[in-house]
């Protein structure tokens, strides 16, 4: 068990993130990563939607023998948390407590904003990681074009901007000194974010902070992996694999050789060029 790959979710191509920083910080392991890039983003569909797509992919990441789930999506962390920690024998890490942890403890003037999908500002999830918190005045805005721009391959430009200038204003009119990039597809930003928000603005990614509590979690499940071997990542979507693998070598590198399709009629292997 301790040679399994961890298993890591997302709903298209922003969990990439995280597996980046799982693949940094834990570079002897596995990672078995799977997203739901048919029937991406899914920060504008209905919360029982949302439900069931992250429960069949995350059941199909627990067929294929992983030691560890990751849902590396804040959409699908808001609507399936609780289901899935029930639902299986592995233990599973989300992404909003450890980026709601980091921000409190970056926070000096405790106004800090979170930007995420409508979906999970309307879950009010960061609303509830932040309750224990009432120092902290939070200001939670959704910025869902952010996540096109990303699955568009678009990074910098005029158009994305003077969406960032829209969508960023009242997190600078709020005053917030720290913001949480609630959306894993939003590290992929940082550079626009950043030149928005200023210097003075520290941003926590929930990649890295994820990272951190999936080391921690293997430690404490004593799961690390023994074999001195190099381990082998292996990456599925349920959309097109060379799409897939295009975008995504943009995004996390060389790590990204061969991709398999993933689909309720099971696996299709599709070989790279």
């Amino acid at each position: 068990m301790n040679d399994a790959p961890i298993g890591i979710f997302d709903s298209g191509f922003g969990g990439l993130t995280v597996a980046r920083a799982v693949i940094d910080q834990l570079p002897n392991e596995a990672v078995l990563y799977l997203g739901d890039t048919a029937r991406q983003p899914y920060g504008p569909q209905p919360i029982g939607d949302v439900r069931e797509y992250a429960l069949e992919c995350l059941d199909h990441l627990v067929t294929q023998g992983v030691k560890a789930l990751v849902i590396a999506c804040n959409s699908a962390s808001a609507a399936v948390l609780r289901d899935a920690r029930e639902r299986y024998d592995v233990p599973v890490v989300e992404v909003i407590v450890p980026a709601t942890r980091r921000a409190v403890a970056a926070t000096r003037n405790h106004h800090v904003g979170v930007i995420c999908t409508r979906a999970t500002k309307a879950s009010m999830a960061y609303d509830d990681a932040f309750a224990a918190n009432p120092t902290v005045q939070l200001t939670v805005e959704a910025c869902p074009r952010f996540v096109e721009f990303v699955e568009a391959g678009v990074t910098s430009g005029p158009e994305l901007l003077e969406v960032a200038h829209e969508y960023l204003a009242p997190l600078q009119a709020a005053g917030v000194d720290t913001l949480v990039l609630g959306c894993t597809h939003y590290p992929l930003l940082t550079g626009v974010i950043s030149y928005v928000m200023g210097d003075d603005v520290t941003l926590v990614s929930s990649a890295d902070e994820t990272a951190k509590d999936v080391y921690a979690l293997l430690v404490r499940h004593e799961l690390e992996r023994t074999t001195d071997t190099l381990p082998e990542h292996r990456f599925l979507t349920t959309g097109q694999p060379e799409q897939f693998r295009t975008l995504g070598r943009r995004f996390l590198g060389p790590e990204i050789e061969q991709v398999d399709q993933f689909s309720s009629m099971g696996i299709t292997a599709w070989v790279g060029a």
